[in-house]
């Protein structure tokens, strides 16, 4: 995948490498709960990115993607909320979360 091809990918895998930074750092009674959810979903919408640039039959990825999408903002606003995500860290994986919405059309 070419940069020109996939601005989308481009936009996730930097979200992803931000994300995998703070849920490395989230308090160890929640690591195996929280934080394994939350990157399983990005990796899992990883795959759905590549999943539709190959496929012709989108609209089912793109409806999952967004499906996805608000399931990771719910558990960053519960991270926020736990105190394992700071206010800064919450706004700007939310920003992303929705940059990455609009890029994914929902």
């Amino acid at each position: 995948m070419s940069e020109e091809e996939l601005p989308l990918y481009l936009q996730w895998t930097e979200f992803l490498d931000w994300l995998l930074g703070r849920t490395e750092k989230f308090p160890r009674r929640v690591r195996l709960s929280i934080s394994n959810r939350l990157e399983s979903l990005a990796l899992d919408m990883l795959e759905d990115i590549v999943e539709a640039r190959y496929t012709r039959a989108r609209r089912p990825v793109l409806e999952r993607m967004n499906l996805r999408l608000e399931k990771m903002r719910v558990l960053l606003r519960l991270c926020h909320q736990r105190g394992f995500l700071p206010h800064d860290g919450y706004e700007h994986g939310f920003r992303q979360l929705t940059e990455t919405g609009r890029m994914v059309g929902g």
